[in-house]
C-alpha cells in the first residue's frame, strides 16, 4: 500500500509528495527544479493546477501557456498536456476522480 505525504521522485529534477486521498479528489505537491521537465501525457482526469512559487510553461494539447506564482490552469481530461520549468517551482495538483495509477503504485 502506498504511504501517503512521502517525496517520491517523478522525472529527473522532479519530486512529488501524494497526500491522502478524498473518495472524488485527490491533490498532490510537486517541485521542479530549474528546467525540469513534467513529460508530454494524457490521462482521462480533470486536473487544476495552483503555482505556489515560481514560472512554469505549459503546453496543453498543443497550446503553450506561462504560469506564475499565483496563477492556476484547469487540464481536461483526456488532454495531451506537459510542463517546464522556467525556474525553480512548485505547484499543488488537484485530480477529480482519483488518479488510481498513481495511489496504487508502491
Amino acid at each position: 500500500m502506498r504511504a501517503f505525504g512521502v517525496w517520491e521522485q517523478a522525472e529527473p529534477g522532479v519530486k512529488r509528495k501524494i497526500f491522502a486521498p478524498g473518495t472524488e479528489l485527490m491533490m498532490m505537491e510537486v517541485h521542479f527544479e530549474a528546467g525540469a521537465e513534467g513529460y508530454q501525457h494524457s490521462h482521462p482526469h480533470e486536473q487544476m493546477s495552483y503555482c505556489i512559487r515560481g514560472e512554469l510553461e505549459f503546453t496543453v494539447d498543443g497550446t503553450t501557456r506561462l504560469v506564475r506564482q499565483g496563477d492556476t490552469i484547469v487540464i481536461p481530461g483526456g488532454a495531451r498536456h506537459g510542463v517546464v520549468a522556467k525556474e525553480a517551482s512548485v505547484l499543488l495538483d488537484c485530480f477529480t476522480p482519483l488518479r488510481e495509477d498513481l495511489l496504487n503504485r508502491e
